[in-house]
């Protein structure tokens, strides 16, 4: 949309056009004329209409009452307009982010007459049963606090607290506030990662870990799982708060997200998932720019926990479709493709996205991180074109999804040699100190079996299994074991969905020491059959399922029955 005799404009302030106030924001000022792309329908806007303006650019608002809500793109509740307008979102709806009407136990903590920095603690409300929600001065204000309202029940517009700055100018602060989404919230220093995001997917947390204040991309083609793999972390990750943003997703994937959500309990908190959880539903067939808007959003809405000193998972689904948005804007302001139709700033604008992640120390001096999880989706499954390629270099993992395990029903369909991780030297203390020292060495010594498996498979191909000696076969056996029991997990069994990260050490540990084990007897002359043929080697395919995480010490047990049963095989010999 174009306006013409524009007055005090700024680039990208959020506007509302027309008589049914559409809103828009401003993508281009030239001269005394401005451009705006409007997140909704222009249908029936004419010329002569008015524009209005607030004079802020796109913002969130900030407060009690965001978790387990379901918002679009641009944070307007979609369970509020379905129960006031119905179940579409007609043109020009307007409605509050957070519930004007709720009121909040507040509880202060702050001392009046005490001086309070920007981002600094006033008091508390319980959000949730399991949450603490806590209530900051805005980034912007600062100074000595005149006035505190006293613990009571107050609505997120009732003053609670007066602030007085240096200049002697007094300010209300209330127990909400907006901040634009595309800046981020101020910190006081980034601080080292290294605390592992426990997962529960064992290819995840044990080959290619990631770090809480880490970013890692999710790519696959159509249909290899990436929505999936992504469901299963905001369902079983150890961080405290989720946000899922569903972004130019189609519709019935996000219905599916929604409708588990909402039946499943945590395994930490015995509490509804839903409780710790964000959506942003920005689904295909909402507007472009809404979609362009979605992901910053999320991040804000992540920034905005992490300054409380929780522990933040941002799962984002996916940018492809975000970075399709961007081309889709930037063709209609006519901007200079480059290649397959982008604009030149698609990796400036990737970076600033993936910037906001990280270990924080907040500016009220807690500590707090956001981990990005960001899924992409490549035409083809071409990992070199040029959202794939641009992502790798800002972030530190990459868990390529691979079709022919896709294919095959193995899930997740990670590929243990496309996909990699930078965050093993930040995380292993973590592990040594927590699980056991032995957790580095057994891992890379898993990893060497696969990687010589792929070069025995190589000359399988070629001339067949049989002709390869037996403990080269043994390799094969060993890393199929590994795959089925270890590698492959059933989303949708109660006991394999999750696997702590104590029982992940036990398990691959149990695989090693099986092939240990196996490769002393195959040298002294007893077949790979015999040794399948043990009650130990069955046992071991099925551990995954056989063990719950009450079952800790059988499986511990596993470890000493493999050398016992193994060794009797010898004897008998």
């Amino acid at each position: 949309v174009e306006l013409e005799e524009v007055v005090n404009l700024r680039m990208m302030d959020m506007v509302e056009v027309g008589e049914d106030h559409l809103v828009g924001e401003v993508v281009r000022l030239k001269g005394n004329r401005g451009y705006i792309q409007v997140y909704e329908d222009t249908t029936s806007l004419k010329a002569g209409d008015f524009a209005y303006t607030q004079g802020f650019p796109l913002y969130v608002e900030l407060g009690p009452g965001l978790l387990g809500t379901i918002y679009d793109g641009i944070q307007r509740p979609l369970e509020v307009i379905k129960n006031e307008y119905g179940i579409y979102i007609t043109r020009g709806v307007h409605v509050s982010s957070i519930d004007r009407q709720k009121k909040w136990h507040f509880s202060p903590t702050a001392e009046i007459g005490k001086a309070i920095v920007s981002g600094g603690v006033l008091g508390e409300v319980q959000e949730t049963i399991n949450l603490k929600h806590l209530i900051m001065l805005p980034p912007n204000l600062s100074g000595i606090l005149k006035w505190l309202a006293p613990e009571g029940d107050y609505t997120v517009e009732e003053k609670i607290a007066v602030l007085e700055s240096s200049d002697h100018r007094q300010a209300e602060v209330y127990m909400y506030h907006r901040w634009p989404v595309r800046t981020a919230r101020p910190i006081q220093n980034r601080l080292p990662i290294n605390q592992p995001l426990i997962t529960g997917q064992r290819v995840i947390d044990t080959l290619f870990p990631v770090a809480k204040g880490g970013c890692v991309a999710v790519p696959g083609g159509f249909g290899t799982g990436k929505t999936v793999v992504q469901h299963q972390l905001a369902k079983w990750s150890d961080a405290d708060i989720v946000i899922f943003v569903g972004c130019g997703e189609r519709g019935n994937e996000m219905t599916d997200v929604l409708l588990n959500f909402s039946q499943l309990i945590s395994p930490r908190t015995d509490r509804p998932l839903l409780e710790r959880t964000i959506f942003i539903a920005n689904t295909s067939n909402m507007p472009v720019a809404a979609r362009e808007a979605s992901i910053y959003t999320g991040i804000t809405l992540a920034e905005y926990y992490r300054d409380m000193g929780y522990h933040v998972a941002l799962m984002a689904d996916s940018t492809s479709r975000w970075a399709e948005a961007l081309r889709e804007l930037s063709g209609r302001l006519e901007e200079m493709p480059l290649e397959e139709g982008f604009p030149a700033y698609l990796a400036s604008r990737l970076a600033e996205f993936y910037e906001r992640a990280g270990n924080f120390q907040t500016c009220s001096g807690l500590n707090g991180s956001i981990t990005i999880i960001a899924s992409i989706s490549p035409p083809g499954g071409d990992f070199s074109e040029p959202v794939t390629s641009h992502t790798k270099r800002f972030v530190r993992s990459f868990w390529a999804l691979d079709r022919e395990l896709a294919n095959a029903r193995h899930y997740p369909s990670i590929s243990w040699t496309e996909s990699y991780s930078e965050y093993l030297d930040d995380v292993k203390q973590w592990w040594h100190t927590h699980i056991n020292q032995e957790w580095e060495t057994t891992r890379y010594a898993i990893m060497e079996l696969l990687q010589k498996e792929q070069k025995l498979l190589q000359v399988v191909k070629l001339v067949g299994p049989d002709v390869l000696p037996q403990t080269q076969r043994l390799i094969l056996d060993i890393c199929s074991v590994f795959k089925n029991a270890f590698l492959q997990q059933s989303a949708f069994d109660k006991v394999d969905t999750y696997t702590s990260a104590k029982k992940q050490f036990l398990m691959f540990n149990a695989i090693l020491k099986l092939y240990e084990k196996s490769e002393e007897l195959v040298k002294k002359g007893i077949t790979i059959a015999e040794i399948k043929a043990t009650q130990i080697y069955q046992d071991i395919l099925r551990m995954k399922t056989t063990y719950t995480e009450d079952d800790l010490e059988k499986l511990e047990q596993l470890l000493v029955r493999i050398t016992t049963e193994l060794e009797e095989i010898n004897v008998q010999i």
